[in-house]
């Protein structure tokens, strides 16, 4: 069979602002939620967030940021909890955000996800008999002690990202994924969820010192990856 073309995914990363510019963009549902956020980091987040989509879609569907219009249908279900997409372009996008780090992933026909975390020690202990498949728990009790939450955090996004690349979130079992282990390039390896399994590329993503990222699209094909770092969310290419 003829190799099935490279799908290209553009991923941009922003960092976390909060001004009158960005806010200005919200429809009336997102500014509503932006104030019940309570930390300025929280609400940083969400604006850079909201300017990054909305300019991005906006670019791809030809009209002001302001007026993209996102549609939350489940393509499994048809009820409104699905993934959000905007109507009128084949441009399927996937955001992420912690600490001061905000990611937008775009891919066209094509469905991304992605994830970004901050890398931190605290509960990891609890937290990874949870999410780790056998495999990956035996894999990460072998990593020496210092170096265990970066590969756990590792895990954790490339299994995230595949989850939101097929649109299912955290409704599905963690464990019942198991992807390549941190010293190992980006791949998802076993799939034993409550429904089958999707064709997927995956690739390790660069957020900077003290992060994970990862990026999954689902294809069958492989991905053509451009990272780009942005000082500012309204300067999308």
């Amino acid at each position: 069979m003829p190799e099935r073309a490279a799908v290209a995914c553009l991923v941009l990363w922003a960092p976390a602002l909060d001004r009158a510019e960005l806010r200005g963009l919200m429809s009336a549902e997102e500014r509503a939620r932006y104030e019940r956020f309570a930390e300025p980091f929280d609400r940083a987040r969400f604006a850079t967030a909201r300017a990054l989509v909305r300019t991005a879609m906006g670019r791809a569907t030809g009209v002001a940021p302001d007026l993209v219009r996102f549609d939350r249908r489940c393509r499994y279900c048809g009820g409104p909890h699905g993934k959000p997409r905007v109507p009128g372009t084949a441009v399927r996008f996937s955001l992420s955000h912690s600490g001061g780090r905000v990611v937008l992933a775009l891919a066209e026909h094509a469905e991304p996800g992605v994830d970004v975390e901050r890398i931190s020690a605290r509960q990891i202990g609890r937290l990874a008999p949870r999410v780790l498949s056998a495999r990956e728990l035996r894999d990460l009790e072998a990593v020496p002690p210092a170096d265990r939450p970066a590969a756990y955090h590792v895990y954790w996004t490339r299994k995230e990202a595949v989850l939101k690349a097929v649109g299912r979130g955290l409704s599905s079992s963690l464990r019942g994924i198991t992807v390549s282990g941190p010293d190992r390039p980006a791949e998802l390896t076993e799939w034993k969820a409550d429904f089958g399994p999707p064709a997927i590329a995956m690739s390790d993503l660069r957020p900077g010192p003290g992060y994970a990222a990862a990026l999954a699209v689902e294809t069958s094909g492989p991905i053509d990856l451009t990272e780009r770092h942005l000082d500012d969310p309204l300067e999308v290419p």
